[in-house]
């Protein structure tokens, strides 16, 4: 599973808008070796393995036993899942300072494959390491325990969202969560490169791969983006808002 080798590092954390370096100041954009939600700051004293992942490889694969989860340091994650027939249903896609790998937590496996989507680095969390702690810890225990259950609903909430949603109310959407991750993290809200397919767009949001592609050009039309190969620019962001407003309006 390791693409070269490990090595150790401390735990930075990244909460809403800012990077927090556990020795004191605060960053925007901080390119730390670990980006972790403000609510495990009772672990910052840990260290914990760090890991190169190439292009295409994957960190753990669907039914691999569950031991870790995994903070993105650098780079973009896709998690999904191949059917019978072949078919990949993506889960998620994670960036720098986000945690996945929770979906092997209740089954003691993991329910997809985590893929990077381009050369990365992630931080690996034994998870028995971290419920040990936190058995011994009340701060560690309530910490894990808050940032697991915003996470179940994190996931819930995205699902019955876009499950509520016609087409292009569920590309807006994304496109929308996407700005609002990158701007998190010190980047740009409107120019950003898109590490996945639009294959692996329409697989997340439950659209063919046609559709997806007839929506860039509606909205390249409309005026709301403009696409150069995988570099999107939102050239209008209230426009975009307004898709969801209307969605709003007709509910």
């Amino acid at each position: 599973m390791a693409a070269g080798g490990s090595r150790r590092a401390s735990v930075s954390f990244i909460h809403a808008d800012r990077a927090i370096d556990p020795r004191g100041g605060e960053h925007i954009g901080s390119e730390s070796p670990v980006g972790l939600l403000v609510d495990l700051d009772a672990f910052g004293s840990m260290s914990f393995a760090r890991r190169r992942v190439k292009r295409g490889e994957a960190v753990y694969h669907a039914g691999d036993r569950f031991s870790a989860i995994y903070a993105v340091s650098s780079g973009f994650f896709k998690v999904g899942n191949v059917d019978a027939a072949g078919r990949e249903q993506v889960m998620g896609f994670f960036m720098r300072a986000e945690l996945f790998g929770l979906d092997g937590i209740g089954a003691g496996r993991y329910d997809g494959t985590a893929a990077a989507l381009e050369d990365s680095e992630i931080v690996v969390l034994p998870f028995a390491l971290m419920e040990a702690m936190a058995q011994e810890d009340a701060a560690m225990q309530r910490q894990l325990h808050a940032l697991l259950a915003r996470e179940i609903a994190r996931g819930h909430g995205v699902m019955m969202l876009l499950g509520s949603m016609r087409a292009e109310e569920r590309l807006a959407a994304f496109f929308l969560n996407l700005s609002r991750r990158f701007v998190c993290r010190g980047y740009s809200p409107s120019e950003f490169h898109l590490r996945m397919t639009r294959q692996e767009i329409g697989s997340y949001l439950g659209l063919k791969l046609e559709t997806v592609s007839r929506l860039f050009s509606l909205f390249r039309e409309k005026g709301l983006i403009e696409v150069r190969q995988k570099h999107v620019s939102i050239v209008d962001i209230a426009g975009l808002e307004g898709v969801l407003r209307d969605h709003g309006r007709e509910a």
